[in-house]
């Protein structure tokens, strides 16, 4: 009973010889994989053990010298205290805790000991010193012992962690707490911006399953002009002239593109075109953009309180921006019911206002603009919906992160008005690629569609006359 289930204790029976088995097999088909061999994880080396448990160690000792720092420091007294000052008294109070412990520890562990627990008491620990690294894009924290940061647009894992799950969690009550926010298991999730402006994300348990989730996008104090992003290839200098034409001769611009894509780098440069003589009106959930024009108001959105009172939202921002004799209005992004007073401001003289949208092309800008206006629960029209769409924005740049993270500028379009219900428009420059290098670059040029544009006549009038030939389409160089 059961034997066919029964383990197979002694050798197989063979039923015929080997050399007869293998004559009556046949010959197996040698097939070569159309698929690209995947990078494999290489073992770890026995160096990074070493100094993952130095780490460890180092970390261990931290978090016992930090909370005896905070017995001994006058937590008071730190706030107009210098710098110098400040580091000499927690090396010195760090040496006699060391020696108190019988901890030894050699020249170097001690300089980075001292300054990871001066970040500590002032900064925001282990985060501080990614903070201060400038080719450091994003920061992203999956639980305390995972961090990722982001250079030139890719992703990668850092060699920096927190001690635990408590650890982390001082370190956010210490960034919103700042903000005058709260984040706990009844308030789980919370934004915020940091005192160089960076924005500020966090969610923290029972809603993120393996540890607090935060995420810090870096907030650029130089900021990037038309020069520097044509010199970098985000786009070509017939480009950036079209662009100066259309922003100075007041074409409401909207820059379209995902997630990262450069959207706000990309409205920041086009702001450079607008007359100093202009008054400026900027609408932001959180205040990233960098205007360089005397006559700027900067607006920020406001979440509720833990009450949930007290918001106010883009929409508000936006009713009382109206109120306040702008030239130009600029929302930082437009997300939501506030699209609506968004394009009306565009038609009833306030052109040459500018905002981004989330989308994948300029075609699916229009849509998500029509079903923004019918999520802000208006009811109209579809075709008067798009008429005034048509009307209200002229000019919609493509921002796009390529696979190799690169961002590039990939297409200029122009609407030019209504045929039937559909509104028209017209491309007259994008990003054509043409292959892949084997290091996974992407290999592409910027090209002209060979359409002239449908506000040629405008920026002759304007003093903006551009020459034909920046309309014509180009080859890429072999």
């Amino acid at each position: 009973m059961f034997s066919k289930y029964k383990k197979q204790t002694g050798k197989p029976k063979v039923e015929a010889p080997v050399a007869e088995a293998a004559a009556a097999a046949p010959a197996e088909k040698t097939t070569t994989s159309l698929r690209r061999p995947m990078a494999r994880l290489a073992a770890e080396a026995t160096a990074q053990d070493k100094d993952r448990k130095r780490q460890e160690r180092l970390s261990e000792i931290k978090v016992q010298l930090h909370r005896d720092l905070l017995e001994n420091l006058n937590l008071a007294a730190l706030e107009n205290a210098p710098e110098a000052e400040l580091r000499g008294e927690i090396s010195a109070i760090a040496a006699e805790i060391l020696e108190e412990k019988s901890i030894v520890l050699n020249r170097e562990d001690r300089m980075t000991l001292n300054k990871e627990l001066y970040d500590e008491v002032t900064g925001l620990g282990p985060l501080e010193t990614l903070l201060q690294d400038d080719t450091v894009s994003d920061i992203l924290v999956n639980g305390p012992h995972q961090i990722f940061i982001e250079r030139s647009g890719k992703l990668q894992l850092s060699n920096i962690a927190f001690k635990d799950e408590k650890h982390l969690m001082r370190i956010i009550d210490k960034i919103v707490s700042a903000v005058g926010r709260r984040v706990d298991e009844s308030n789980p999730y919370v934004d915020a911006r940091l005192a160089d402006g960076s924005r500020f994300n966090a969610m923290v348990p029972p809603v993120a399953v393996d540890g607090s989730l935060v995420s810090i996008r870096k907030f650029k104090k130089d900021k990037l002009a038309i020069d520097d992003l044509v010199e970098f290839g985000a786009f070509t200098e017939e480009m950036a002239a079209y662009l100066q034409a259309a922003v100075s001769t007041r074409l409401n611009v909207i820059v379209s593109g995902g997630t990262g894509s450069g959207k706000t780098t990309t409205l920041n440069a086009l702001s450079s075109f607008i007359d100093n003589a202009e008054r400026i009106l900027t609408i932001e959930d959180t205040a990233e953009l960098q205007l360089q024009q005397t006559h700027v108001g900067r607006m920020e959105s406001r979440p509720p309180n833990v009450e949930g009172k007290g918001e106010v939202s883009p929409r508000d921002c936006l009713k009382n921006a109206l109120r306040m004799r702008p030239d130009r209005i600029i929302v930082g992004e437009t997300r939501g019911e506030e699209v609506i007073d968004m394009l009306q401001a565009m038609n009833t003289g306030h052109d040459g206002s500018m905002t981004t949208i989330h989308a994948n092309s300029a075609r699916d800008g229009i849509s998500r603009l029509e079903n923004m206006i019918a999520m802000a629960g208006i009811e109209m029209p579809l075709k008067a919906v798009r008429s005034q769409i048509s009307s209200a924005v002229n000019v919609i740049v493509q921002a796009s992160r390529l696979q190799d993270g690169s961002r590039r500028m990939t297409s200029i379009t122009e609407i030019t008005g209504m045929e039937g219900d559909v509104i028209s428009m017209q491309e007259l420059f994008r990003f054509q690629r043409v292959g892949l290098t084997p290091d996974n670059k992407i290999i592409g040029h910027f090209t002209a569609t060979g359409v002239r544009s449908h506000y040629s006549e405008r920026f002759r009038l304007w003093g903006y006359d551009l020459p034909p030939s920046i309309y014509e389409p180009s080859v890429m160089e072999v």
